[in-house]
C-alpha cells in the first residue's frame, strides 16, 4: 500500500521543522467557586496518572501533562508528535495549599483548592441588648 497525495522522495534540506521542541499546549480548563474552595477541571486527553505533574512553588500553581499515543505496534511513518500540556495559575494568599486534591478520570483533572480559613464566608452573629 502507497499514499499519492504525499511525494515519496523529500531530501532533508526542503523539510522545515513545524513544532519547535519548545511548545506545548495549553489545556482548558473551567474553574468554579464554592463556599468552601475553588475548583479547577483541565481537559487533558491522553494524559495517564503518572505523566501529570502539578506542583505548587511560591504560591504558583503549575500543571504539566504527556499525553501517550495509544497505539501499539512499532511506528512505521509518523507527520507529527503529541505535545505537552503546560498551564500555570498564581493562587494568592486565600487558597490553603496543603489541602489541595487531584483526581483524574478519562483525560479530565480536577483539583480542588481548599480556601484558607480567613478567606471563607463568615456569618456574623447579631446580639440584642
Amino acid at each position: 500500500m502507497s499514499e499519492t497525495t504525499v511525494p515519496t522522495q523529500t531530501s532533508a534540506a526542503s523539510l522545515t521543522e513545524t513544532r519547535e521542541p519548545s511548545r506545548y499546549l495549553v489545556p482548558p480548563v473551567d474553574i468554579y467557586e464554592t463556599d468552601d474552595a475553588l475548583v479547577l477541571v483541565a481537559d487533558l486527553p491522553g494524559v495517564e496518572k503518572d505523566e501529570i505533574d502539578v506542583r505548587i512553588d511560591n504560591d504558583l500553581l503549575t500543571l504539566r501533562g504527556k499525553p501517550r499515543n495509544g497505539q501499539t505496534g512499532e511506528s512505521l511513518h509518523t507527520e507529527f508528535q503529541l505535545t505537552e500540556y503546560y498551564r500555570q495559575f498564581t493562587l494568592g494568599e486565600t487558597i490553603d495549599p496543603e489541602k489541595i486534591e487531584a483526581t483524574l478520570t478519562q483525560g479530565v483533572m480536577t483539583l480542588r483548592l481548599p480556601k484558607a480559613e480567613k478567606a471563607k464566608p463568615r456569618a456574623i452573629e447579631v446580639k440584642t441588648l
